[in-house]
């Protein structure tokens, strides 16, 4: 990774955490909802070592940007540096000694896909710093310690799912994750005859933007307004939208409500063995997505269109919207004619030429060497 020629010496050890696909439930993290992530092949590689000046020196191979801190704190870093420092800063706001390290940091995950590579960073520097400093942190308070980093030291109000499917996700796996008591079960996602396409659709997303905050506070309100600790508690919909004056309201309850069901039948889905009819639930989400909470735009729907048009089972943005990534779930047969569909459309509207990423359950943050 070139870190003797950065610092002039050997790293400590090397670390890696992935970037996840979310197969679904989108926007339900943060209102303390389910969720079924499973983590990618592709990530962030952290190449690591201690120092005793207390210095955190940050580089990366993708980016000119370095930074130099001594003692990390909220507002004294920018740009990418600041989700490692953050990362620092909020190991030790928990009360875990960790210290100076040189750290060079390696990505082979596309930035702005939709992909959690702010996440897939994190939780790399993470387990580097915890292993460089001999500090045992159990994996879900881990993952709340950089979800804590990115809410706090960076800005972005974030839920605690791209955190927890980087540090908890196993190989052949979904994760279901509980976003309020923190428990998770793995599903198997057995891909065998199946293709799951990743399509980067080129229109990069940014959640420090006010879109994804403004989703955040429309759900608070609601909750607020139904008298519930969040619309993961409502049980009757037709009630809680009866109930609801404001339609934006009621268009993010009735969103967030019916994914926690979808997030629940795709589950039983996956342990049944039928993955191939998990596409009609991919396709209801993203519908409900770009209709209900309004978070998909042009290229997406056009993605997902374009996919099932192919011969998709189903497909579905993921991420915090507003640009990023679609996946497609299609017969292994029939991926290539998906690709090709929304390239050639994507191409007649004079559109960037999406990318392509065949996505494979993976394993969770670990230690290379």
């Amino acid at each position: 990774m070139g870190f003797r020629e950065t610092y002039g010496r050997e790293p400590d050890g090397v670390w890696h955490a992935p970037g996840r696909v979310n197969l679904i439930g989108e926007h339900t993290d943060y209102n303390d909802g389910l969720v079924l992530p499973f983590a990618l092949r592709q990530g962030v590689t952290v190449a690591a070592a201690r120092r005793d000046d207390g210095v955190f020196a940050l580089r990366s191979l993708q980016s000119p940007a370095t930074a130099e801190v001594t003692d990390p704190a909220p507002g004294s870093v920018d740009g990418w540096a600041a989700y490692a420092a953050g990362v620092a800063w909020s190991l030790r706001e928990a009360g875990y000694p960790v210290g100076g390290a040189s750290l060079l940091v390696d990505a082979d995950l596309p930035q702005g896909a939709g992909l959690s590579s702010s996440a897939a960073l994190e939780c790399a520097v993470a387990v580097a710093l915890c292993d460089l400093y001999g500090v045992e942190v159990p994996r879900p308070e881990l993952a709340r310690i950089a979800q804590r980093a990115e809410n706090d030291f960076v800005g972005v109000p974030c839920g605690i799912m791209d955190q927890s499917a980087s540090l908890l996700c196993t190989e052949g796996h979904a994760l279901m994750l509980d976003c309020r008591s923190g428990l998770s079960t793995q599903a198997p996602l057995d891909l065998t005859g199946l293709t799951l396409l990743v399509i980067d659709t080129r229109a990069e997303h940014e959640l420090v933007d006010g879109g994804y905050a403004d989703r955040r506070a429309a759900c608070e309100k609601a909750a607020e307004l139904l008298g519930v600790p969040a619309l993961r508690d409502v049980t009757d919909l037709g009630e809680a939208l009866s109930r609801l004056g404001d339609p934006v309201l009621r268009r993010r309850t009735q969103h967030v409500v019916t994914e926690n069901h979808r997030v629940e039948a795709t589950v039983g889905l996956l342990r049944a063995g039928v993955v191939g009819e998990v596409g009609a639930l991919l396709t209801a989400s993203h519908l409900s997505l770009r209709d209900q909470f309004e978070v998909s735009w042009p290229e997406a729907d056009v993605a997902v269109e374009e996919s099932v048009r192919a011969g998709a089972r189903g497909a579905r943005m993921v991420g915090g919207g507003f640009g990023g990534s679609v996946i497609a779930l299609a017969p292994a047969a029939r991926a290539e004619r998906v690709r090709a569909a929304v390239t050639e459309a994507y191409a007649r509207r004079g559109w960037a030429e999406p990318r392509f990423l065949e996505a494979t359950p993976s394993a969770g943050a670990r230690r290379l060497r």
